[in-house]
């Protein structure tokens, strides 16, 4: 996946989650950002990469975003493994 379709899939992902009224409240909780740091950060790799990283947590969030968005359940691990500092830490 090229960045730029990984950055677009991210911001959806975001979007999807601000329009979430159950999830913003935890996302907001669990990575400290304010609606005023969603705005101001959201085309800043390191926070997309946030952004997918926390659906990543929970199974149903992810495949509740991916099937509303038409995605393989691949897909936000894909985009974020091609955003700038996204790629997988292997400790071996």
């Amino acid at each position: 996946m090229k960045q730029e379709q990984a950055e677009t899939l991210a911001l959806g992902a975001l979007g999807w989650l601000v329009g979430n009224e159950e999830l913003l409240p935890i996302f907001m909780g669990a990575s400290g950002a304010s609606i005023d740091d969603i705005k101001a950060r959201a085309a800043e790799p390191e926070f997309l990469i946030s952004v997918l990283d926390f659906l990543s947590m929970d199974d149903a969030w992810l495949m509740e975003f991916c099937d509303a968005s038409g995605l393989s359940y691949e897909a936000p691990l894909q985009a974020r493994q091609s955003l700038p500092g996204g790629a997988q830490m292997h400790w071996t």
